[in-house]
C-alpha cells in the first residue's frame, strides 16, 4: 500500500494548527492521523501536534496485524481518549492554552479494510466507483442538517460551520466515532482537515484524485489554495 500527505499554512492563517503523520508497517498495512487544532495564541498549534504524536506512538507501539477489527477500534478510541487528556491537562496547567483542543481522523487500512476513528469535523472520504464520506461532522450544523432545519446547500455556506460539538483536550473524555469500510484495489482514502474540504466541492474528487502519490497531495493543496485558501490545510491519501 501507498500513503502520502501534504499540509499547509492557507492564505489566509498566520500559522498553520494542521498536523499529520502517517506510516507503513513492514506487512504492508498503513496508518494515519490528522489533526486540526483550535485555540487562541499558540494553542491550536500545541494541541494538533500534540494528539498526532500521542496517538501516532500508540499505534506504532501496540498495532499488530493479528488484531480483530474490534481490537484496532480499541486501540484508536484509548490512543485518542489518551491524548484527549493529556491536552486537558496541560490546558488546565496553563492559563493561557485554556480552551485549546483539537479534531482527528485516524485510520488503519489493511486487507481490504479502512478502520477509522474521529470527532470533530476532519473527514475521511473513500473514492472509487463512487465518492463516500465515511465520516460524520460532529458540528452545530451537521446536526440541524440532520433535523431538517437547513438544506445541504445552506450547511455548505452556514455562518457558524466551523463551530463543532466534539474536540480533543475540551474535556478529560471524548466519545469517539468508528466506521469500518471496504478497501478496494481501485479504491483510494483520503483524509483532511475543514481547510480543505471547505475549499472543494466533493464532487469534484474523483477528477482531482486519480492516484496517491505526492505529486496528488500538492495538487489537492494548490486547488484549495486557489479557491480561497481561507484555512491551513492538510490532505493524506492512500491506495493499493
Amino acid at each position: 500500500m501507498k500513503i502520502f500527505g501534504k499540509t499547509d499554512i492557507g492564505l489566509v492563517r498566520s500559522s498553520n494548527q494542521d498536523a499529520f503523520r502517517i506510516g507503513k508497517f513492514d506487512s504492508g498495512t498503513v496508518w494515519a492521523v490528522l489533526c486540526d487544532g483550535m485555540g487562541g495564541a499558540s494553542g491550536g498549534d500545541i494541541a494538533s501536534k500534540m494528539a498526532v504524536d500521542l496517538i501516532a506512538e500508540r499505534i506504532l507501539s501496540n498495532y499488530n496485524d493479528n488484531m480483530k477489527t474490534s481490537s484496532v477500534a480499541n486501540l484508536l478510541e484509548s490512543a485518542i481518549n489518551f491524548a484527549s487528556i493529556k491536552i486537558f491537562d496541560i490546558a488546565r496547567e496553563d492559563e493561557t492554552l485554556s480552551g485549546m483542543g483539537t479534531t482527528v481522523v485516524a485510520a488503519v487500512i489493511r486487507d481490504g479494510e479502512a478502520m477509522i476513528s474521529h470527532a470533530g469535523d476532519s473527514r475521511a472520504y473513500i473514492i472509487g466507483e463512487d465518492i463516500r464520506q465515511v465520516t460524520t461532522d460532529h458540528s452545530i450544523v451537521q446536526e440541524m442538517l440532520d433535523r431538517g432545519e437547513i438544506t445541504e446547500e445552506e450547511a455548505k455556506h452556514h455562518p457558524i460551520k466551523n463551530y463543532i460539538t466534539r474536540a480533543l483536550g475540551v474535556k478529560d473524555r471524548i466519545s469517539v466515532d468508528f466506521t469500518t469500510e471496504d478497501f478496494g484495489e481501485d479504491d483510494i482514502l483520503l483524509m483532511c482537515s475543514d481547510g480543505f474540504s471547505n475549499m472543494i466541492e466533493s464532487d469534484s474528487l474523483k477528477e482531482l484524485i486519480k492516484c496517491a502519490d505526492d505529486d496528488t497531495c500538492k495538487k489537492l493543496v494548490d486547488t484549495a489554495n486557489s479557491n480561497g485558501g481561507k484555512d491551513n490545510i492538510t490532505v493524506v491519501i492512500a491506495s493499493y
